[in-house]
């Protein structure tokens, strides 16, 4: 931190020629596509970008000039704003201290003609005599030298700028060369995808926020042109370069022309007509033109962006403030290739620290039901709970399910967990009852939640979960095997598909061997679905069972759904079936095969 702050004055500049290389090498690899050299390419891009940063200058400082010149003659508007706003809050204006309280005494006060008598001895008033002092007059070689010291740095700055830009540009390949080195690794296909990925995702940003911007200052320019207020070129100019610190850049241009705007206008219809285009413009930019074309984020998280904003001005001052989106944008793209900075693209990164899995398995240890179900609702604004379940609550199971092996789980955390579980499944499958807490067995233990929810499911459609007076072929059978886990899948099959409208019903391996009713005829199920999350262990049991129900009830469709634990890469080409009709390895999957089937014969 300490040399970032000493080594400012060289650091400044080395990295506003680094990040000006990703928004020129673009359009230098173009001009080399046509037929130029490399050097020649980096001079005119080079120049391009100097004559531009030049004509904005130009603008600014003429603008500026123009408006320093037209300002006195506003100085009666101004002085009644500010004699009513300060009658609105009843003198408070007048009473701040500093620069900001003398200007408003100076407008306000009772001695804004001149200096009150002040009263002598012997009873007489006297006016106090008005003293300024002079300096004298600078020599010409004074004049040059205080001229020469106050445009002497930026001028440094701009300098070393230009030259260290052009030779990144000229050496971009051996630069790109040494950070495939420095990214390290053995497998240098894959680093050099990495690097051209991080480039050309650094440079398709910068570019897309350069000419966002630029179209932001064109509106901005082209509606106060349209509304009469002065310097509308200077605003919109400043717009677009105020733009690019994050948050607050923007609405420091419109504070400024709001305040422009009040001091022409003898009345307040222009300056809120100006904020409100600011605001108008604003919110079209950043709720529509900007998720369009670069996503929703700059790919950090916004504490993240205001962090960095903060720490980079601290550092490195106003300069800091802009460098700092970016500056913070390039620590997170390498820290997503580079091992050593992976802490950076967690701290400061937009993807969440944990995966979903993870995050409900988290928030199920600590008993958050209502914040998992609202998760889980949001995320099925988009997805299916197939795919919810197939993405987020099988491997939180999973999850869950290796603690209990190592028995890392404490009989209150299994408590927290089956409760957080059954609070989910239920709210998803649409009960109205979720949200009551209930003393609950744990989810991995015997008899656990997968055959409470079952029993639930028959408290309210029955002992046989559901009518038999059902049309032929109209009901999906399904069947766990081997565990209380087990069961829980099913049932969560049961109820993805019942979700779809399909009369879903299940089984455990023991209600198979029991009688069943006459008016249960085998003729109402269409398919019997056997569900393993172990598969390599029920391999056995699922071919012995596949080959019963084939025999038992023929004329239906077998499928077998192997829900194996997405974190040990099972290798399941020893666990051949040719007695089913098909094997999925997801909820949606064998929820797709079902709707196909119960198509295909018309019970759907």
């Amino acid at each position: 931190m300490a040399l970032l702050y000493f080594g400012r004055d060289v650091l400044i500049p080395i990295t506003l020629a680094f990040i000006l290389s990703f928004l020129i090498a673009p359009f230098v690899r173009a001009l080399r596509h046509l037929g130029l050299g490399q050097t020649t390419s980096v001079c005119t891009g080079v120049l391009v970008v100097t004559v531009t940063l030049l004509a904005i200058g130009a603008v600014i400082i003429q603008q500026v000039g123009v408006m320093g010149a037209s300002l006195p003659q506003y100085q009666d508007t101004i002085a009644s704003k500010i004699e009513t706003l300060d009658q609105m809050t009843r003198g408070t204006l007048g009473s701040l201290g500093g620069p900001a309280g003398q200007l408003i005494e100076h407008f306000t006060g009772d001695n804004a003609d001149g200096p009150a008598p002040v009263l002598q001895n012997d009873g007489s008033a006297r006016t106090p005599v008005l003293v300024e002092i002079h300096e004298p007059a600078l020599k010409p070689f004074q004049l040059l030298a205080k001229v020469a010291s106050s445009v002497w740095p930026p001028l440094e700055t701009a300098g070393i700028v230009f030259v260290v830009l052009i030779f990144v540009l000229l050496e971009h390949e051996s630069l790109r060369d040494r950070f495939i080195r420095l990214a390290g690794g053995g497998d240098l296909r894959a680093t050099t995808i990495a690097v051209n990925d991080a480039g050309e995702r650094l440079s398709r940003f910068f570019i897309s926020q350069f000419l966002v911007n630029l179209a932001t200052g064109l509106a901005i320019w082209l509606g106060l042109s349209l509304m009469g207020l002065g310097q509308a070129l200077l605003w919109g100019t400043m717009t677009a370069v105020l733009r690019f610190i994050p948050y607050v850049g923007v609405w420091m241009a419109a504070f400024c022309a709001t305040v422009l705007a009040a001091a022409i206008d003898p009345g307040w219809s222009m300056a809120l007509m100006t904020l409100g285009l600011f605001l108008a413009v604003e919110i079209i930019v950043a709720q529509t033109i900007e998720p369009k074309l670069y996503g929703h984020t700059t790919g950090l998280s916004p504490l993240s962006v205001v962090v960095s904003a903060i720490f980079w001005s601290w550092i490195w001052g106003p300069v800091g403030l802009v460098l700092s989106t970016p500056l913070t944008l390039c620590l997170v793209v390498a820290g997503r290739y580079i091992r050593a900075l992976k802490v950076l693209e967690i701290m400061f990164g937009e993807l969440p620290a944990l995966t979903m899995p993870q995050n409900f398995y988290q928030r199920a240890l600590s008993g958050d039901a209502h914040e998992i179900v609202t998760s889980a609702k949001r995320y099925m604004q988009h997805k299916s709970l197939a795919e919810y379940c197939d993405g987020v609550l099988l491997p939180a199971l999973h999850l869950a399910s290796f603690d209990f092996k190592d028995g890392s789980i404490t009989p209150v955390e299994e408590e927290k967990v089956s409760g957080s579980i059954i609070a989910v499944i239920e709210a998803l499958s649409g009960s109205v009852k979720w949200w009551k807490k209930r003393k609950r067995p744990s989810v991995l233990k015997r008899g656990g939640i997968g055959r409470e929810l079952r029993e639930q499911r028959i408290s309210d459609s029955g002992e046989w979960q559901g009518s038999f007076d059902v049309p032929a072929g109209s009901v999906v059978l399904s069947v766990g095997l081997g565990s209380s886990y087990a069961e829980l899948a099913t049932e969560i099959l049961v109820r993805i598909l019942r979700e779809q409208k399909i009369d879903a019903r299940s089984m455990s391996l023991e209600d198979l061997d029991k009688d069943t009713p006459p008016e249960a005829s085998p003729a109402l199920v269409s398919i019997v679905c056997l569900v393993s999350v172990d598969p390599l262990n029920d391999c056995a049991l699922m071919a012995q069972t596949l080959e019963r129900m084939r025999q038992e009830l023929p004329h239906c469709k077998h499928f077998a759904l192997l829900l194996p634990s997405p974190f040990e890469n099972a290798d399941l080409k020893t666990c051949v079936f040719p007695t089913a009709d098909h094997v999925s390895r997801s909820y949606e999957d064998v929820l797709h095969s079902c709707q196909l089937a119960m198509k295909g014969s018309g019970t759907l």
